[in-house]
């Protein structure tokens, strides 16, 4: 049985939406760029050909993988996020003992972490760690760029 993937209700919607285009808008897109690339004539050496059918295959498998993120989705109700320990769903602030700093982050599934937009995986070394803490406790988080020690400031929904 494959591992379930806890989503977002807005996450499992932006995850079908992906699919739908994937399948509606790209796959005709990138079939058209293979038709044109063959009407070039020898296709043993036409990059653009290649490169068709390269992205192609790119696409079958994100499709593939949306497909099977969204056959083990389980989509989270709001309600069933508690605030006394961190899970799938809660935002958290946490302070950086090393450097001083204080973050925030949202803790959510593979399939819809953003390090950029401040959402983090919960499979992530840091999203690993702070899972099941308290308010208040202490982590220390081995990440690529070396050893890091945090205080969790606040949990929220």
């Amino acid at each position: 049985m494959a591992k379930q993937i806890i989503v977002s209700r807005d996450g499992f919607l932006k995850l079908q939406n992906d699919l739908e285009h994937l399948k509606t808008v790209k796959r005709k897109e990138v079939a058209q760029a293979i038709q044109k690339a063959r009407a070039y004539g020898d296709l043993s050496e036409n990059s653009e050909y290649d490169e068709a059918k390269n992205e192609q295959a790119e696409i079958e498998t994100r499709i593939a993988m949306l497909e099977e993120t969204l056959e083990n989705a389980v989509v989270m109700d709001d309600a069933d996020i508690g605030m006394d320990k961190v899970s799938v769903g809660n935002t958290v602030v946490i302070h950086c003992i090393d450097d001083d700093t204080e973050s925030t982050y949202r803790i959510v599934s593979t399939a819809e972490a953003d390090p950029l937009e401040g959402r983090i995986s919960d499979d992530c070394p840091l999203g690993r760690a702070l899972l099941g803490q308290r308010q208040g406790d202490s982590i220390t988080v081995e990440a690529p760029s070396g050893t890091r020690k945090y205080t969790i400031t606040s949990i929220s929904k």
